[in-house]
């Protein structure tokens, strides 16, 4: 998996994709990462790349031109992968939608930065915009480290257990179950005894359960959209859920 990243601000990435799973990932050879300063692009003496709003207002916006000039030198024109433009306008970020990005070898993916970016660029330059979350960032940096983190450890080879990611919190519609390691005893605290009778299906149904117990605390809205067996929503209504 390869990704093209523009930026005002490349030299922010180089610390999070030289630590732990991308680190590993990228020795690996299972994710390459390429970072653009998008001033690079820009022709004016100044490396200009902003420009104040026609109409007025606060706040400045990205110019069109060296946008365009970075990412067709780069990608092509059109581009010859999807751009992926990070905005708090765009689709909020799910694990549905990492696994989807998981499957193609090469994404572009834009950083906003300031008010927002010309509009033509999210019309005709952009396939798709991606949020992080209901709130706003400085600029699209952290949010394009959030997809290519997301992202890479769905890769295969990329975690050590395959079936990782398959259990992850969001992967099959719930929060994941509560986790346990050494000492079995802390401060009194003892784990669940059924993490030590070694019955891998009464662990699995154990596991199944908290996640449902979680969900229904933390999470109730995820329930509606979960795949449930009748099993499961037996056991949600003895916790007391009613399905909407």
């Amino acid at each position: 998996m390869r990704f093209d990243i523009f930026s005002l601000f490349p030299e922010v990435f180089t610390t999070y994709l030289n630590t732990s799973i991308l680190k590993k990932a990228r020795e690996q050879g299972a994710l390459e990462v390429h970072a653009h300063n998008i001033r690079d692009w820009a022709t004016d003496k100044h490396h200009t790349t902003d420009d104040t709003p026609y109409g007025g207002g606060g706040g400045m916006v990205m110019k069109p031109e060296p946008i365009y000039a970075a990412i067709e030198s780069i990608l092509g024109s059109p581009p010859s992968c999807p751009v992926v433009l990070l905005s708090p306008q765009g689709r909020p970020l799910t694990q549905k939608i990492a696994f989807e990005l998981a499957e193609y070898k090469h994404i572009g993916l834009l950083c906003g930065r300031y008010e927002s970016v010309d509009e033509r660029i999210r019309q005709h330059l952009v396939t798709d915009s991606i949020s992080i979350g209901d709130y706003v960032l400085t600029g699209g940096e952290l949010p394009a480290l959030v997809v290519v983190d997301a992202v890479t450890r769905l890769l295969p080879g990329v975690l050590g257990d395959s079936e990782a990611a398959i259990d992850d919190s969001h992967a099959t519609g719930l929060l994941e179950y509560p986790h346990y390691t050494r000492p079995p005893e802390f401060r009194g605290w003892n784990i669940p005894e059924v993490l030590l009778s070694g019955n891998h299906a009464e662990i699995a149904r154990w596991r199944r359960r908290q996640a449902l117990r979680r969900t229904l605390q933390l999470r109730p809205d995820l329930l509606s959209k979960a795949n449930l067996s009748q099993e499961d929503l037996a056991f949600l209504k003895e916790l007391g859920y009613q399905p909407g």
